[in-house]
């Protein structure tokens, strides 16, 4: 069954099931028991479909990743074409392998030269830039912020107040009106993610090394960045500074008018607290537990506000805006923010620098392993807390 058949039918299946509890419902609002275990059953057949639908996504992404070309045909003379040297080169790639399956005891001259700043090595450049898109499809905050390369210290000048205009009567004075800017700075909090590989695997040729390292390390490392990314306290100077740390004052939040629950008049009272000029690009951002009670909430129609993707690759629309869930994302509790709204694009993520690995060889002697510390530097802030509003729990 292809991915468009999936779709349409979960799409059937949820006509279906909103049909269903619209024609069992009584007029007190209630329905009866086995109509409730009957639309649960249905419920969770349109999440299978949809969990579906995400496996055939991914594949999808991967067969065009692995049906890309691994090189580029030389266009020019191949005398005065530029070869690829430092950590782009073949060669690096090849010592840094020999490296990691020799427990670097093998470390040409090539590594010598590419030794990180705080100890290790860098990682070849076709590994760095793997791991970038491993994190970009893991990360969830990635794909919706902004991504930068910082050199070092970075800082963002922003428009803290806007120039005002004035009428002036004819012959009167004018008086200058100037705009201020303020600055959020990018600094470089390191994190680490360890993979350990059994010295038997380390020695066997077709044991593809590259892959598990990437793969692993770069899912870990998502999971710590996004976490952060979304709940990094301020006042912790090892972690970035969360989203919901800057966008969650008083002022610039929405509360609950049901107490610990959501209703629908609170989404759309969200929805309208965020300023026009950023609701063009704004999307949801919330828990998939909040996502499963948002689905049920419906509007003065009795219509349901969730709008199932009827295309591959399209997320799923709340009052005609994006969906995007994340698991370290706060679940529905007294007093937490429960759901963000916004342009997603101000939160600004810069990567310091190059990722490195360092060798943990003593530490896993005793079982016959070996540990790879991969090791990022990388900071995050939202550089303007008004392009974001969300709902927090009464």
């Amino acid at each position: 069954m292809d991915i468009q058949t999936l779709i349409e039918k979960r799409a059937n299946r949820w006509q279906e099931a909103k049909t269903f509890l619209n024609e069992r419902t009584g007029a007190d609002g209630k329905i009866s028991a086995e109509d409730a275990a009957t639309y649960e059953r249905m419920e969770s057949e349109i999440a299978d479909l949809s969990k579906n639908i995400e496996r055939f996504e991914r594949q999808a992404a991967m067969d065009l990743k692995m049906a890309a070309p691994t090189s580029q045909p030389i266009l020019n003379n191949p005398k005065t074409s530029a070869m690829k040297t430092g950590r782009a080169s073949d060669e690096y790639k090849q010592a840094t392998l020999i490296a990691l399956r020799s427990n670097l005891k093998q470390v040409s001259n090539l590594l010598q030269e590419s030794v990180a700043a705080d100890g290790g090595y860098l990682v070849p450049a076709e590994w760095d830039s793997r791991l970038i898109q491993a994190l970009e499809e893991e990360n969830v905050m990635r794909q919706l912020g902004t991504v930068i390369t910082t050199s070092g210290e970075h800082k963002i000048n922003i428009l803290a107040t806007q120039p005002t205009a004035y009428w002036v009567a004819e012959g009167g004075s004018i008086t200058p009106s100037s705009a201020t800017y303020g600055q959020k700075v990018l600094d470089a909090h390191k994190v680490a993610a360890e993979v350990i590989v059994t010295n038997e695997l380390l020695s066997d040729n077709a044991y593809d090394i590259e892959t598990q390292i990437i793969d692993q390390s770069a899912r870990a490392l998502a999971n710590a960045e996004e976490d952060a990314f979304l709940n990094g306290a301020e006042s912790d100077t090892g972690k970035p500074t969360g989203l919901l740390t800057t966008a969650t004052a008083d002022s610039t939040t929405v509360k609950t008018t049901t107490g610990n629950s959501i209703a629908t008049d609170d989404v759309i009272d969200l929805v309208y607290a965020l300023k026009r000029p950023y609701r063009k690009n704004a999307a949801f951002l919330l828990n998939d537990a909040t996502l499963a009670i948002i689905r049920k909430l419906k509007d003065a129609n009795q219509a349901y506000i969730w709008q199932p993707s009827y295309q591959a690759g399209e997320p799923d629309r709340l009052l005609g805006y994006p969906v995007y869930t994340s698991a370290y994302f706060p679940t529905v509790e007294a007093g937490k923010p429960a759901v963000a709204f916004g342009d997603f694009s101000y939160y600004n993520i810069g990567d310091r620098g190059t990722r490195s690995f360092q060798e943990l060889r003593e530490l896993h002697a005793p079982q016959w392993s070996t540990g790879f510390l991969m090791v990022e530097r990388v900071d995050g802030v939202l550089t303007l807390p008004e392009a974001v509003r969300v709902l927090k729990i009464k």
